[in-house]
């Protein structure tokens, strides 16, 4: 209607046209004229003499020969054969066109290879893509080291994926990954609302945005942008600076991360509560991997290597734990709590002079990949008991880093993504660990041993379910009829009721009361009740069968088998009363 404002997309396909259009004016305006004046002089022209009359041709004459002539050079003369005049009036037509189509092609070529126009119907394209997408997805915002690994790992579960990166060459790698479904992909700045909207952060089906550029004032831009525009969505975001992380705060950004920092807690939860440290690495680690119980950091003097913003984090750490701390840098700062050396880590020399013969642990966090692994290799070689903590900057390295046997192996992209898929998948997974990290060491160890007993040093699946009747629809049913189940119940065999399928449930949470962590078996289960559990390979899709399915469920409770079907009920009852009838008296 009048009046009523353009859509984006309507209005980007518009501004393509009239691009290509603005262009194109001068040479089809040239082309135009050319035509027109042919065909004029073409009309004027006098022709044969046929029966005592000089013929002329007609304008329809004209125009159909012109039209030809100008494409193809022609095929014919037409109604009559010309005369001379006429044909040195087409000879100069022809020339005229030639010069006439040549500036245009070449204006045509040069208009094809603009990058604005690409970018233009790259735009287009991308949005069409987007708008078609009739599935859950996340809008990821940064394709580095980081975002890869989140797109694969949400491929993995079956979540679509629309990608934003500015750089060129990061944004071309998406095709050399094999997804299940085509990730639409669009080389643009992500803190651009017309790129974020192009990009489907308006979409019904965009179910989150992860912001992962390198730039942290446009991660910044891109979560302000989701919080205003779509305020319902959940948004995680990478901080590499405490000022950026509050700003992300103060606008109501779900989540953010820091990787470096978040490293840093983590390192002083394991001088402080090693239980509680080893808990964590079994929580959130690769599902189905087999971990081994990790050497616990050891107190005692510490020698850190390179004075970056990681680094810094490591030095709060140690000295939350009133752990020495000896700094080796190139550029010493004005430091009078911790003793510095000034030199390259990289230098045998330089460690000596730190006190490495009897230092207790070792941090490589310079911002060199090379480096951090010469500094390890060197210090290993001068103290074999050495603890040793690896900055890895790029995932690409990870071999080399492999083949160096270090206790902690720092990988940034491998932290933010699995922090990332954690609280995308199991949203009650952060607050169940904000718990562990909480509670006393004796709670963390006695945790420890319950889930180790239960399913070893292999990292347990974790996942979230809601009891309702989209999700949980037999034990929802049940419920609802005032019959009483409880956890326990729900986690025995519906292949064997005496037997268990192993898994445990973590953390429940309820909307009328405070959340339950490790609650008790028999705890009962009410609707609406979500629960997080950790379990064996295999044991998800059981227990989703206890819950869901009428058969399994009722068998667990009260052990009787239920038939398939009302059919194969009823032909049982029949075949008993026709066994009753016939079998003999006794």
């Amino acid at each position: 209607m009048p009046g009523e404002p353009i859509p984006s997309s309507t209005a980007r396909q518009y501004s393509v046209f009239l691009m290509i259009m603005r262009r194109l004016r001068a040479p089809l305006i040239l082309l135009i004229a050319i035509i027109a004046l042919s065909v004029l002089g073409l009309t004027l022209a006098a022709g044969p003499v046929v029966d005592g009359e000089t013929t002329y041709l007609s304008f329809f004459h004209a125009f159909y020969f012109i039209s030809y002539t100008a494409t193809t050079i022609g095929f014919g003369e037409i109604p009559y054969e010309f005369s001379n005049q006429q044909r040195l009036w087409v000879l100069f037509c022809i020339y005229m066109s030639a010069i006439g189509w040549a500036y245009t092609l070449g204006t045509v070529f040069t208009l094809l290879a603009d990058r604005n126009l690409q970018q233009a119907i790259a735009v287009v394209r991308f949005s069409r893509a987007v708008r078609r997408i009739a599935e859950p997805f996340y809008l990821v915002c940064g394709y580095g080291e980081t975002g890869r690994l989140i797109c694969q790992a949400l491929d993995r579960r079956g979540f679509r994926v629309v990608v934003v990166e500015s750089n060129e060459t990061h944004a071309s790698e998406v095709d050399f990954y094999s997804y299940t479904t085509d990730v639409p992909t669009l080389t643009a700045d992500a803190h651009n609302p017309d790129t974020l909207q192009h990009a489907g952060l308006t979409h019904r089906n965009c179910v989150g945005v992860i912001a992962l550029t390198d730039s942290d004032a446009a991660n910044l831009a891109i979560s302000i942008t989701a919080r205003l525009l779509a305020p319902r969505l959940p948004t995680l975001a990478r901080a590499a600076t405490r000022e950026t992380a509050a700003n992300m705060a103060a606008f109501g950004t779900t989540h953010i991360i820091n990787p470096f920092e978040k490293f840093g807690h983590t390192l002083a939860l394991a001088l402080h509560a090693p239980a509680a440290w080893q808990l964590l690495n079994l929580l959130t680690g690769l599902p189905g991997s087999t971990i081994e119980r990790l050497r616990e950091p050891p107190r005692g003097n510490w020698i850190l290597c390179g004075h970056g913003r990681f680094g810094r984090l490591m030095i709060n750490a140690l000295d939350t734990e009133a752990i020495p701390v000896t700094i080796i840098d190139r550029q010493p700062q004005n430091d009078i709590h911790h003793r510095w050396v000034q030199s390259d880590a990289t230098n045998p020399t330089a460690l000596e002079a730190a006190g490495i013969d009897d230092a207790a642990g070792l941090v490589a966090c310079t911002s060199s990949d090379i480096d951090n692994l010469s500094i390890a290799v060197t210090a290993r070689e001068l103290n074999k008991n050495l603890f040793v903590i690896l900055r890895q900057n790029h995932y690409a390295n990870r071999a080399l880093f492999h083949a160096f046997d270090s206790d902690i192996t720092v990988v940034p992209s491998k932290i933010i993504a699995h922090e990332c898929l954690a609280v995308l998948s199991t949203p009650l997974l952060a607050p169940f660990l904000a718990v562990i990290r909480d509670r006393d060491e004796e709670w963390c160890t006695r945790m420890l041993d319950r889930l180790t007993r239960r399913m070893g040093w292999t990292v347990p699946e974790i996942w979230s379910e809601r009891i309702n009747l989209s999700h949980a629809p037999a034990l929802y049913r049940h419920l609802m009829r005032g019959e009483t189940i409880t956890i326990d119940q729900l986690l025995h065999s519906h292949a064997n009721r005496y037997e268990y399928i192993g898994c445990e449930v973590l953390y429940m949470a309820r909307d009328s009361d405070d959340p339950l962590v490790i609650p008790a078996a028999n705890t009962p289960i009410r609707p609406g009740d979500e629960l997080l559990l950790a379990g064996r390979p295999g044991a998800r899709n059981k227990f989703d069968l206890n819950i869901s399915n009428e058969h399994a469920l009722s068998y667990i409770l009260t052990g009787d088998d239920l038939r398939e079907s009302w059919l194969w009920n009823v032909l049982v009852r029949q075949w008993k009363r026709h066994t009753t009838r016939t079998s003999p008296e006794p």
